[in-house]
């Protein structure tokens, strides 16, 4: 299984970045599907290669999860990881709120 990691831009020239992810981790990653991209950029990469751009947001919910599945596997508490989920109730998408 390969999972997507959340990192941000530290420096970038063409198609190749240095990039930090979890953790302080720094890495060189491929730009080659995204295209060049600025410093401070937030990618998901897969494999040393950026596969999509991502928004400061997008990339705290990824890290966020696989927080989770580290703290779930060492038997620690999520919830806080899921703040906008915990003590919500379940919603119906509308294409199935219209079939009931």
């Amino acid at each position: 299984m390969c999972i997507g990691i959340p990192m941000r831009i530290l420096s970038a020239e063409g198609l190749l970045a240095l990039c930090e992810g979890r953790n302080g981790a720094r890495q060189q990653v491929d730009l080659s599907l995204t295209g060049p991209q600025a410093a401070g950029t937030w990618l998901l990469v897969h494999l040393d290669t950026a596969r999509s751009v991502m928004t400061a947001e997008e990339a705290r919910r990824v890290a966020d999860a696989l927080e989770a599945i580290e703290a779930v596997q060492q038997g620690r508490d999520i919830d806080h990881l899921f703040a906008d989920l915990v003590e919500r109730e379940p919603e119906l998408p509308d294409f199935l709120r219209e079939a009931k």
